[in-house]
């Protein structure tokens, strides 16, 4: 008879950790395209908070995830799946990360010259990131959804329920 697996696996950490900074980078997107607009200061500055809690995030997950690879990647069907997942991932987080040092650069007034150019121009790399972010989130599903990675398959009976 099998016995079911521990919740607390290598491989459902990551899930775990992937979901909140997916909902904190979009909002903090959102936010700042809201700023663009509106002459309230708590747009921006809820959007950098957002968007350095998303990106600190963002590379938990790609820890975790990279903990889960070893396990998961063994048994999957297609592994180019995984292997694109990962890549997307990193380019996403690294965008992110490279808008947060552009905002740093606004809120802290290094860049005075050109500020409305340098405020669109981090919507736009926020935007192109969100876009990587929902097709990384794809890949995801498919890994789990296709390819049951990281997913316990009970028996066809269920008796390690009884």
């Amino acid at each position: 008879m099998n016995e079911i697996p521990d919740f607390w696996r290598t491989e459902v950490i990551h899930p775990l950790s992937a979901h909140f900074p997916v909902a904190l980078l979009l909002v903090a997107t959102l936010f700042k395209i809201v700023s663009l607009w509106s002459r309230n200061k708590v747009w921006p500055q809820a959007g950098s908070i957002l968007l350095g809690l998303g990106i600190l995030g963002a590379w938990i997950a790609i820890f975790t995830g990279n903990q889960a690879d070893g396990i998961v990647s063994r048994k999957l069907c297609d592994p180019t799946v995984l292997k694109e997942h990962e890549n997307m991932a990193y380019i996403t987080a690294w965008i992110f990360t490279a808008g947060f040092a552009l905002d740093l650069a606004l809120t802290y007034r290094f860049l005075n010259f050109k500020k409305n150019f340098f405020k669109f121009l981090l919507v736009l790399m926020m935007l192109t990131g969100s876009v990587y972010l929902a097709f990384v989130g794809h890949l995801g599903a498919r890994l789990v959804y296709q390819q049951a990675a990281g997913v316990y398959t009970p028996s066809q009976d269920c008796l390690e329920f009884n």
